[in-house]
């Protein structure tokens, strides 16, 4: 067996398609976010402007957050020493939990290395605490909601985005006395279409079942205290599990779950994921809780985030660009073509300085890749209109479509 040959086969594959992913070398700079540093593949520096980004409100380079850190680390150290049930839980995991516990209005929350492990480990063990539990699953969830499932070897079914019919017909079909969780999310990432919380509770009350959230596209954005949509909608005591993470509009690293403290007391004691990984550094957990902590009250950050969204969605339709609008902070441009979309996302970095990654299959559907922006409130109005002339020149270069404007 030549093991390279089929490595080269699948690389050059990639390379085929169009959709083969490169990174680049970038170097963030203190106070300057968006702004940072990119090293060319000739060692050349070029000062660009992050457009694609998950440091939704820019947290990770806030004085508080900073300051937290500064604090923690001088006082503890680098590592946290090891796993949560060996010398890996300190004041600071504890403190955190507790804020996040508070933001949710929940008994409880625990603490993963990511919200990807978080709800890998959570919906694995959820069948090894309900025997003969069937998930039910939105089809555009998250690969790590999807991982935990199929790692729970449970019984499994996929509803059709969004589509609360067939999630009834699903639900109807199941026997009565099952045990049943709804897993679905709040804001889907690619689209920025929003969950239908409330419905989907309706049906989890009417059926029996508990409801898993990922709240990962929202936490720190929606709602007054930042808890995410459910909050905004006043539907958090309807939710069982919320899963959330610390390291997009918290600025900083790490995942967690929010639930009742006996739900959160069982996954940290079956939960492979939880049980056996070394926890994050103390240094993270004080800089992720001043991050929570700030935002529970800093309205005017997330009413920037939203003003800055609707300028950038708005100047892109005027262009007559393909976006799509689900009235959240994400602004996926549909270019629909995986080689243009990487033509694009290079010459914004070469030419404009602008860096967007191309997102094409089989993270979105073939025939939908797109440059996926997101906008913050550090992101200026200069800033917004060199994308918006950028993205006008580069559509007319690669011959694309445009939107024909309603009167």
């Amino acid at each position: 067996m030549d093991y390279t040959v089929h490595l080269d086969t699948a690389l050059q594959r990639l390379h085929d398609e169009g959709r083969y992913r490169t990174f680049i070398d970038i170097e963030r700079r203190k106070d300057a976010f968006p702004h940072a540093v990119w090293t060319r593949p000739d060692g050349a520096k070029k000062n660009i402007t992050v457009w694609c980004g998950n440091d939704y409100l820019g947290m990770g380079q806030h004085p508080v957050v900073l300051n937290a850190m500064h604090e923690a680390l001088d006082a503890t150290g680098a590592g946290s020493g090891g796993t949560r049930n060996i010398s890996g839980t300190t004041v600071y995991h504890n403190a955190l939990e507790a804020e996040l516990a508070d933001l949710h209005g929940k008994e409880a929350a625990l603490l993963f290395t990511s919200a990807y492990i978080a709800n890998d480990a959570t919906l694995s063990t959820l069948p090894i605490l309900f025997p003969g539990l069937h998930i039910i699953s939105d089809a555009l969830n998250h690969a790590s909601m999807i991982q935990g499932i199929r790692h729970g070897n449970c019984p499994k079914h996929i509803f059709r985005h969004n589509d609360l019919d067939h999630l009834r017909e699903i639900l109807e079909g199941l026997p009565a006395d099952a045990p049943k969780v709804i897993a679905f999310e709040s804001i889907y990432s690619m689209d920025g279409d929003f969950g239908p919380i409330k419905e989907v509770c309706d049906l989890a009350d009417e059926f029996g079942a508990l409801t898993y959230i990922d709240e990962v596209h929202a936490v720190g954005m929606y709602g007054p205290r930042g808890a995410g949509v459910a909050e905004q909608l006043g539907l958090m005591d309807r939710i069982d599990i919320i899963n959330g993470t610390l390291g997009k509009a918290f600025g900083v690293m790490g995942g967690y779950i929010a639930a009742s403290a006996k739900m959160v007391d069982a996954v940290r004691s079956y939960a492979p994921g939880f049980i056996f990984t070394t926890s994050i550094p103390p240094v993270v957990a004080a800089g992720a809780a001043a991050s929570v902590r700030h935002l529970k009250t800093d309205q005017s950050l997330r009413d920037i985030h939203q003003d800055r969204a609707r300028v950038l969605k708005a100047r892109l339709k005027g262009m007559g660009l393909p976006i799509i609008d689900h009235g959240s902070h994400i602004v996926p441009v549909i270019v629909g073509d995986p080689v243009h979309t990487k033509i694009i996302s290079d010459k914004l970095l070469e030419d404009h300085g602008v860096y967007v990654q191309p997102i094409n299959f089989p993270t979105v559907p073939r025939g939908t890749e797109r440059l996926r922006f997101t906008p913050s409130p550090v992101h200026t109005p200069r800033m917004i209109d060199d994308l918006v002339r950028a993205m006008d020149g580069l559509w007319s270069h690669c011959a694309l479509s445009r939107q024909e404007l309603s009167a």
